[in-house]
């Protein structure tokens, strides 16, 4: 835990990446605890998918909003579990919430870049020499995409970024230990990555633990990111259910979950 840590106030829990603080960079990966939503009570639901109420996430968006002191608006994007990575240069990028993406970068000065997940695999990179940033979305089909490796090469191509500056922490998902999927995702991944066989545990019936933490990891030091510079959150959604929302635990019990923002900007 010694890259991460926990920010705490009026009931709600946010978990921050030092390194990302210490380049400077706001961030955060949120938690269920502290809003309004009914799932089942009192979660900090921070994203609609129509489960939920327009009062509702607009009022979990204010109290989470309040962790960041410079009046800081969110930008959001409509995720598809693609491989698009949108630039935010203006504000009318930043408004344009309905393009479909599965992850954002940019430069300003007073917006947050955010993701959405429960389970999928978030990544937050920081340029300290630009003050550029982005944040990504990796479920199993973003991460087959290499979409983590997309942010790195759109941050270098756009915003002047060399990969061996920047600075990455992935935060919270379901993890290795218990992120099941069926031989066909098995497959696919031994199709498009010559390491595919060390991201998998075989379970049975073709079936297999997928470690979608380490597979990002790898993508970005393949993009160039140093080893040293990438931090993994020791949490996994599905384990804990107290503080994290898991589409695939809590799904199938109750029908809907809440989502999960990780954000990023310019301190």
């Amino acid at each position: 835990m010694d890259s991460f840590y926990w920010k705490e106030q009026n009931g709600l829990k946010l978990l921050v990446s030092r390194d990302l603080e210490a380049a400077g960079f706001v961030n955060g990966f949120s938690t269920r605890l502290g809003g309004v939503s009914p799932f089942p009570r009192d979660d900090l639901n921070l994203a609609g998918y129509g489960e939920d109420t327009d009062e509702n996430i607009e009022e979990n968006r204010r109290r989470f909003l309040e962790f960041f002191d410079n009046g800081y608006s969110i930008s959001t994007v409509w995720q598809v579990h693609g491989d698009t990575v949108k630039s935010v240069r203006n504000e009318e990028d930043a408004l344009a919430t309905e393009d479909r993406a599965d992850a954002l970068a940019a430069d300003l000065g007073d917006l947050l870049v955010g993701v959405k997940t429960a389970d999928c695999v978030p990544v937050l990179i920081g340029d300290p020499e630009t003050g550029a940033y982005a944040a990504v979305h990796a479920g199993w089909r973003g991460t087959l995409q290499r979409i983590a490796e997309k942010a790195v090469a759109k941050l270098s191509s756009e915003f002047g970024s060399d990969p061996s500056r920047l600075i990455a922490a992935i935060g919270p998902a379901a993890c290795g230990r218990n992120y099941e999927v069926g031989p066909e995702v098995v497959e696919a991944f031994g199709g498009e990555f010559s390491t595919g066989g060390k991201y998998f545990s075989p379970t049975a019936g073709g079936h297999a633990l997928v470690d979608l933490h380490l597979a990002n990891k790898d993508q970005l030091v393949r993009a160039g990111v140093s080893d040293d510079a990438v931090s993994i959150a020791p949490y996994c959604t599905m384990e804990r259910t107290d503080l994290f929302f898991s589409y695939r635990k809590e799904k199938s019990l109750h029908g809907r979950t809440g989502r999960l923002l990780s954000v990023i900007g310019r301190a």
